[in-house]
């Protein structure tokens, strides 16, 4: 048997979903090569092959396993104190496949990470190398600092000093006269971005990165505001939500539109919004009709989320620090302007007969916005949206709600991503095997209306092997048999046989 057939068979059996966790032990076999890299990295595993995967003496199979999307991150806790550095460091980086929703890591987790002493016995990251990794992964809940704020160890005080602008006033007080004195001076430290006059005095060059993320945050004297205005440094106090009045006014007159844009939905706009409703740029007089009904900053962050982005937006889906109330989604859900029915459609906390009515709605982006992110979007809205635009298939495909039938109709699509979904539909008569593209081809040979006796003729077909291989339909004694052959030599049984 060709090595290639190997390969397949090998791949095949990583992703069947019928394959007990016996014969997916198996393939943490060394001789099994990328193929248990391939398992424990890319599908749901039982918690005996998670079990196997958590103290395998291979360094590369527990890294794998820490960027497992798919297997509950509590499950991988035990990685988070791993010797080796560099499995601590794949846990904290995450998945590689940037999916628009990252399920955060629980705290006893990210405890783990902060509170470390060293990098892991491997000696090639240190515990900060470890943390950068977790800061840039999006697995750090927005509630984490506030819940960190009166934590026994100081180092999760310390964490939640340097997020000062999530914490209460009595969080900041309490840090403020933290008995630790590290915990003590970085809080100062972090007070004076709401003291102007302090912001002022340690401001680096207005043109500089480190400038515009202070401008774009902190809270600015009139001096400081001045120098912006100056410069022409302007898109950050447009974002900035303590510009004072004055400067927001002099922001809905600016000319160049996207200033006017930035500013024309913030709670503080003040009297300038009435003014900006008679804009002559069309999506500024848009937000401008917007602005009244945006009453604080949660419920202008949810609005800018949605505001201007397009229907093939993909931007990461992320829990907003603080939620509107579901009385202002549910307004949302009936105005008349598509974008707050799109921000509505956006909460997977929408009630089911609000979140049916904007399934049908007359707006393509209300409809794409709830199939991406509300769990009772019908099937029928799934299917459409992920044949309409192909930007969302990726994260489509994730959701646990998304339809596995009702394809037949797309057996003949121009497209080989919709032809395959249809290709793997159960329900269909016969699975186009002789596709001209491949994943078509594997999609049908791994379609469960499949029976064994045919699974073995695609078995030897190297167009079709990986797929059947992947069939759930494939007797359990069939998958130890290909794996005797692949990682021990054995012959396998001959074509029909029952293992």
């Amino acid at each position: 048997m060709s090595d290639s057939l190997r390969e397949l068979w090998l791949r095949g059996i990583t992703f069947n979903a019928a394959a007990p966790a016996d014969v997916l032990i198996r393939l943490l076999d060394e001789a099994a090569g990328e193929a248990g890299l391939l398992m424990c990295e890319g599908r749901d595993l039982p918690d005996a092959v998670i079990d196997e995967g958590l103290c395998h003496p291979v360094g590369r199979i527990r890294r794998a396993l820490a960027r497992n999307l798919h297997v509950d991150p509590a499950r991988l806790a035990p990685l988070a104190s791993d010797p080796s550095g560099l499995v601590r460091a794949y846990l904290a980086g995450g998945t590689r496949f940037q999916p628009r929703w990252v399920r955060p890591l629980p705290d006893d987790i990210l405890v783990a990470f902060l509170t470390a002493q060293d990098g892991g016995e491997v000696g090639r990251v240190t515990e900060r190398d470890i943390v950068g990794e977790l800061w840039s992964s999006r697995q750090v809940p927005v509630s984490f600092p506030r819940d960190m704020a009166g934590h026994d160890h100081p180092a999760l005080r310390l964490y939640a000093a340097f997020q000062w602008q999530s914490l209460t006033t009595a969080q900041h007080d309490a840090l403020l006269d933290d008995p630790d004195p590290a915990v003590r001076e970085a809080a100062r430290e972090s007070n004076r971005q709401l003291d102007p006059e302090a912001v002022e005095a340690a401001l680096p060059p207005i043109d500089s990165r480190h400038a515009v993320s202070v401008l774009s945050t902190c809270a600015l004297s009139p001096a400081v505001v001045e120098l912006c205005f100056a410069d022409d440094v302007v898109h950050p106090l447009a974002r900035n939500r303590h510009t004072p009045a004055d400067a927001l006014a002099r922001l809905a007159r600016h000319p160049d539109a996207e200033i006017r844009r930035l500013v024309a939905t913030r709670p503080d706009l003040g009297p300038a919004a009435a003014e900006l409703r008679q804009d002559p740029d069309e999506d500024v007089r848009m937000r401008a009709r917007l602005q009244p009904s945006i009453r604080t900053w949660a419920e202008f962050q949810e609005v800018h989320k949605v505001v201007g982005h397009g229907p093939d937006c993909t931007c990461p889906i992320t829990q907003p620090a603080t939620e509107p109330s579901p009385d202002w989604y549910a307004t949302c859900a009936a105005s008349e302007e598509p974008v707050f029915r799109r921000v509505a459609a956006s909460w997977p906390g929408l009630p089911a007969e609000l979140a049916g009515a904007l399934a049908l709605d007359d707006d393509e982006e209300v409809r794409i916005q709830l199939a991406c992110h509300h769990p009772l979007a019908p099937p029928h809205l799934l299917l459409d949206v992920f044949v309409t635009r192909p930007a969302h298939r990726p994260h489509l495909l994730t959701l646990p709600a998304f339809p596995r039938t009702g394809w037949s109709h797309f057996i003949g699509h121009p497209d080989p991503e919709v032809r395959a979904l249809a290709a793997a539909d159960p329900t269909l008569p016969e699975p186009p095997l002789e596709d001209p593209d491949d994943a078509v081809r594997r999609a049908a040979a791994a379609n469960s209306t499949l029976t064994p006796e045919t699974l073995e003729t695609l078995l030897t077909d190297l167009r079709t092997a990986e797929g059947a291989a992947a069939n759930p339909s494939l007797p359990v004694p069939r998958m130890h048999a290909l794996l005797d052959h692949c990682l021990n030599g054995a012959a396998t049984p001959p074509t029909g046989a029952r293992c």
